[in-house]
This record gives C-alpha cells, sequence and structure tokens, in this order.
C-alpha cells in the first residue's frame, strides 16, 4: 500500500512539474501571434500585453496556477 501511494504522489508531483513548465511555451504562442499583428482592438492588445506580462511575473515567482490562468486568458482573447 505505502508504494502504491509512494507512486500515485510522484505520478501527481511529475504532472504539476510538466505543466509548470508549460508557461514558457504559452507565452512562445502569444509571442508568435502577436508577431502577426493581429487585427484587434488598441484596448484588446493592451489588455493582451498586461495579460502576458502578469503571465510570466507569476511563472517567475513559482506561481504556475496563475501564469497559466493569465496566458490562457491573453490566447483566448488572440483566438489561439
Amino acid at each position: 500500500m505505502k508504494k502504491l501511494i509512494s507512486v500515485a504522489a510522484a505520478f501527481a508531483f511529475a504532472s504539476g512539474a510538466a505543466l509548470a513548465h508549460n508557461c514558457p511555451n504559452e507565452m512562445k504562442a502569444i509571442d508568435a501571434k502577436l508577431a502577426t499583428k493581429p487585427s484587434i482592438s488598441a484596448a484588446d492588445m493592451a489588455k493582451i500585453k498586461v495579460l502576458r506580462a502578469e503571465g510570466e511575473a507569476a511563472h517567475k515567482a513559482g506561481k504556475h496556477d496563475d501564469s497559466m490562468k493569465a496566458l490562457g486568458e491573453a490566447k483566448k482573447m488572440l483566438g489561439i
């Protein structure tokens, strides 16, 4: 039973670590879309840039859930 719990804990930790490392990929996707100069309003562009910056700051602070939330919202606004 202890072995099963240890294995389950290891998988939970590994999946969390994998998601934590996805933040940079999300930022790259946003940056790539912004480089295409999408036709969106100036207000939306400003909001996307704020969300992108918030996502990066949260990632650097180790708050990967917050990072993914902000980056996900930016991606949604960009249609990706």
